[in-house]
Parts: structure tokens; sequence; C-alpha cells
């Protein structure tokens, strides 16, 4: 394991920004076969945050439990709010979400 030291600590945590996570749950009302129309178009709405810069990360999860994905929003937790208040799927009942500020370092990224 790399060995950080207390300098580039005090160097790096002033370079971290402010983020906003979502959790993405699934309500008693998820049915994938049913609702495939309206999953297919929070996808779609997905891939559009993404290449608006708004949504920096999106995880989908399918191991069988009630969270659904997890989303690191560019945006404040307000704007975050009402982004996911927009949400065909979240609209529709089939998803709740929680919201949560967070901060990281900019240019982070998935391997």
């Amino acid at each position: 394991m790399t060995i950080i030291t207390d300098e580039f600590m005090r160097s790096m945590l002033p370079t971290t920004a402010g983020y906003t996570i979502v959790i993405l749950k699934r309500t008693a009302l998820y049915d994938r076969e049913k609702q495939g129309a309206i999953l297919w178009e929070h996808g779609r709405r997905n891939f559009s945050l993404r290449a608006d810069g708004r949504l920096a990360i999106v995880c989908p999860i399918d191991d069988g439990s009630d969270t659904s994905g997890l989303g690191i929003f560019t945006t404040d937790v307000d704007e975050t709010r009402r982004i996911m208040d927009d949400d065909p799927a979240v609209l529709a009942g089939i998803f709740s979400y929680e919201v949560h500020p967070c901060r990281s370092f900019p240019g982070d990224a998935l391997p």
C-alpha cells in the first residue's frame, strides 16, 4: 500500500469539490417485465444526464436487493432532487431515492 504523508493530505484535501450521491431504491411497484418502457426511458435519461455532465458516475445494481443503483451528481442537493423528481421511474413510483451531499476529488474516475 502506498504511504501517504501528512503533507500530501494537507495539500490534497483543499482540492476536493462538492458532489451529490443518489441511492436509488426499488419500490413495491417495481416489475421489470411490466415497466420495461419506463425503465428504458429512465436509462435514456441517465445517458442524457451523463452527456450533459450532471451525472458523473452511474452504477446500476442488480443483485436482488432493494437498492437499484448509485449515482454521483455534479449538481448540488437541491438541483439533484429536482432532477430525480422528474425521473420517469420516480414519477411512476417504481423507484424512490435518497440524496446525500459528499466531497471527492475532481477528475477521479473508475478504472
